[in-house]
């Protein structure tokens, strides 16, 4: 018998988990089959989990689940023990004020600057008026200034999101979702579209802020290496379904042939995942020592949205 608030997940015991998805199940009008087909997992706070997979194989679906975007066919989602299925649009919106989105094309507008896109961050909390002429509280507009600046966009500010590079913007809509002061953070391919210099960047960020401040984070990924160097636990998924979920030290060649249902030769992926970043991973784990982040936020941005909260 599991203690009251545990879910058993991954092998292991989750207590009063941040986030609990259970038999979910969307199935689109027209489509071949289901796009999400009896998916459960759990995870704690600061836990980032990579979601690997073919195209197609609901990775997508699994996270606009989760915030809503799209309504489930069956199953629960419980955010914080609160159930996200079947609650009425009023909660659902309360709800999603706990869930940040970065998404792949970083959803910004173009035309605003730098600190308006990420005021939009700010819009669950307040009135539809008052979000309309965009009055937004002093303590809020410091806040944003003060976590981009720790994430090196301090003087863009007032530049238009138009202007900004395809790394930079990624970094914007980070900080946007960070103003919602999330408990969870979900992540759609936020490096697809990004060269390598920049996607270290914006993973480093990623990960630094969600181990720093207990912020749950999924991140689908299409590049295996980066889900194993990035990730405390991997999900892999295939058809809808989890054909996978462990920790990344444990996810081996056999396995991804079985996620991506391809022989690995026939897979594009780095040297690092035959063997070089999973012995990383082990040997971190066998220490005890975590791999710090090389330029990332530090601990400024959790104290910031503390005292955010308390201002």
């Amino acid at each position: 018998m599991l203690p009251a608030g545990a879910w058993w997940s991954c092998g292991r015991i989750c207590l009063n988990p941040v986030l609990e998805v259970r038999n979910l199940k969307k199935v689109y009008r027209g489509g071949e089959g289901p796009a999400v087909d009896n998916v459960s997992f759990s995870m704690a706070r600061g836990e980032m989990i990579g979601v690997i997979g073919p195209s197609g194989a609901g990775k997508s679906t699994l996270l606009r689940c989760i915030n809503r975007l799209v309504t489930p066919t069956a199953g629960h989602i419980f955010i914080e023990g609160e159930e996200m299925t079947g609650a009425p649009a009023v909660r659902v919106r309360g709800l999603r004020r706990r869930v940040g989105m970065v998404f792949q094309h970083h959803n910004l507008v173009a035309r605003l600057t730098v600190m308006q896109n990420v005021m939009h961050g700010r819009l669950g909390y307040m009135s539809t008026l008052d979000g309309i002429l965009g009055r937004y509280q002093e303590a809020d507009k410091k806040q944003a200034v003060e976590i981009l600046t720790q994430t090196g966009l301090g003087s863009f500010l007032y530049h238009r999101a138009g202007e900004l590079s395809g790394g930079q913007r990624q970094r914007v809509g980070i900080v946007r979702a960070l103003m919602q002061q999330p408990s969870i953070l979900l992540c759609d391919e936020p490096i697809a579209s990004l060269d390598p210099a920049s996607a270290q960047v914006v993973m480093d960020l990623i990960r630094d802020v969600c181990h720093r401040s207990a912020i749950a984070c999924i991140v689908n990924l299409h590049q295996v290496d980066a889900a194993l160097r990035y990730s405390d636990r991997i999900i892999g998924m295939y058809r809808g379904g989890i054909v996978f979920d462990g920790p990344a030290a444990e996810l081996k060649e056999s396995v991804i042939e079985k996620i991506y249902n391809k022989p690995i030769k026939q897979l594009m992926i780095g040297d690092g995942i035959k063997g070089g970043i999973r012995d990383e991973i082990r040997e971190g784990m066998h220490s005890g020592i975590r791999e710090e982040p090389h330029d990332g936020i530090r601990d400024g941005i959790k104290e910031g949205l503390r005292d955010g909260q308390n201002g």
